[in-house]
């Protein structure tokens, strides 16, 4: 199939599907005597594999290591958990990082009257960091 309908199947852009053939997640696909790309259902179930990962933030490197246990039949679990839970703390430290964010934010704006006045500790707070 084409790559317009092998990202409508997949649900990963064109350009991100050319983005990964470039990358080496997946491979070029080969081409029709029209030029298309003509992609197979395996491709397609790469490609689906690949944005399941990205939709649960897996990094492209996690991505790559994870393809390569997904086709080694002699994977142990233990290689996939280590990664995902990996993942999982990365993301709780964001999320924390975010949740500080958040609570500066509503801080200085508790601490702003939002009236008619210049006096403002939100402008006052982004001039001094």
């Amino acid at each position: 199939m084409k790559i317009g309908e092998a990202s409508s199947a997949s649900g990963v852009s064109q350009r991100m599907i050319r983005h990964y053939e470039k990358i080496g997640l997946i491979g070029a696909a080969p081409r029709r005597q029209s030029g298309y790309r003509d992609y197979s259902d395996a491709d397609l179930h790469r490609l689906r594999f690949i944005a399941n990962a990205r939709d649960l933030g897996f990094p492209i490197e996690d991505i790559r290591s994870l393809l390569s246990l997904w086709s080694d039949g002699a994977r142990e679990s233990a290689d996939v958990k280590h990664i995902a839970l990996s993942r999982a703390a990365e993301l709780h430290r964001k999320a924390l990082g975010l949740e500080a964010l958040r609570r500066s934010l509503l801080d200085l704006a508790e601490r702003c009257n939002g009236d008619e006045r210049p006096d403002c500790p939100i402008i006052d707070a982004l001039q001094t960091k």
